[in-house]
């Protein structure tokens, strides 16, 4: 199978309807686009290697694999068009580039496509295959509860906040995390927010959303220090129980890349290509007090 083949039968076994415009997804302005190593798209396709981002240390796993064809979630250059004239110059990037050309393989960018829902549920039930892998490494899967795109729900037994980021820090391979809030909540409804940046209309919507439906805990991607963070500090200091637990927008969503590499042989049709999950290692390290 070649690579082009490969990277087609992928789209094929995605919805593809765009989460952000419900619409069929345009080939030529989605983000899923071949961002290195388009020339090499006719060759036989050696082995696929999954991952959230396509970093130094995966692109040096995926040549020790022998693997031919990356598949990250995020963009390879830093940028989200993955717009190389821009950093043309810049030493990181040209440093990158020489290690791509040694490794002489194609990435592309798997973003809308696995996020357009993938039929890998129960019965085949489409689902977004990015946190539908997050609820399968929490071993959530029974707790899963995804409405409108990109609103997701865990209705979880009862723990603490404390006890809940200590799991999160085991089951997702963490350093560590942070909490903001009441540490001591009792947490039964975990909500994962949309990017919480600052943008005070869609950060109001978070506030609103955790207020009507009792969320007890926000489970993030970003998260800055205003809007929301703000809302649970003051949330736990009147009594209400609530708390953040910071996970970190690719530490969240690599088990999605994980989980697909186990769907990848269903999506090609042959177990022939052999497909292997690289983790990036957790994007944070954390200096405690006393350290």
């Amino acid at each position: 199978m070649k690579k082009s083949e490969a990277i087609e039968h992928i789209k094929r076994f995605c919805r593809g309807i765009a989460f952000d415009t419900g619409k069929p997804i345009d080939d030529e302005t989605t983000r899923d686009q071949v961002t290195y190593g388009a020339e090499h798209l006719d060759e036989e396709c050696t082995g696929i290697v999954t991952c959230l981002w396509a970093n130094a240390d995966v692109i040096r796993k995926a040549q020790e694999l022998g693997a031919n064809l990356i598949i990250p979630h995020e963009a390879l250059f830093w940028n989200h068009g993955d717009h190389q004239d821009v950093i043309a110059d810049n030493k990181t990037y040209l440093a990158k580039k020489a290690l791509l050309d040694e490794w002489g393989g194609t990435v592309w960018r798997c973003h809308d496509y696995i996020h357009s829902r993938v039929p890998i549920a129960e019965g085949g039930a489409l689902v977004d295959g990015i946190f539908y892998g997050l609820a399968w490494k929490l071993d959530w899967i029974d707790y899963y509860d995804e409405g409108e795109q990109f609103r997701l729900d865990f209705h979880i037994p009862e723990t603490s906040g404390h006890e809940l980021a200590r799991y999160l820090v085991e089951k997702l391979g963490l350093n560590g995390t942070r909490i903001i809030g009441d540490a001591d909540a009792r947490v039964k409804h975990v909500h994962i927010p949309m990017h919480v940046m600052g943008d005070a209309r869609s950060d109001t919507h978070e506030i609103e959303y955790a207020d009507k439906n009792d969320v007890d805990c926000l489970m993030t991607m970003e998260f800055i220090d205003f809007t929301t963070s703000e809302y649970i500090r003051d949330a736990a200091m009147l009594g209400q129980g609530k708390c953040a637990i910071t996970i970190g927008h690719f530490n969240l969503e690599e088990p999605g890349m994980e989980y697909m590499a186990k769907w990848l042989p269903d999506a090609l049709g042959t177990t022939d290509v052999p497909a292997t999950f690289v983790p990036m290692g957790d994007t944070y390290q954390y200096v405690l007090a006393g350290d």
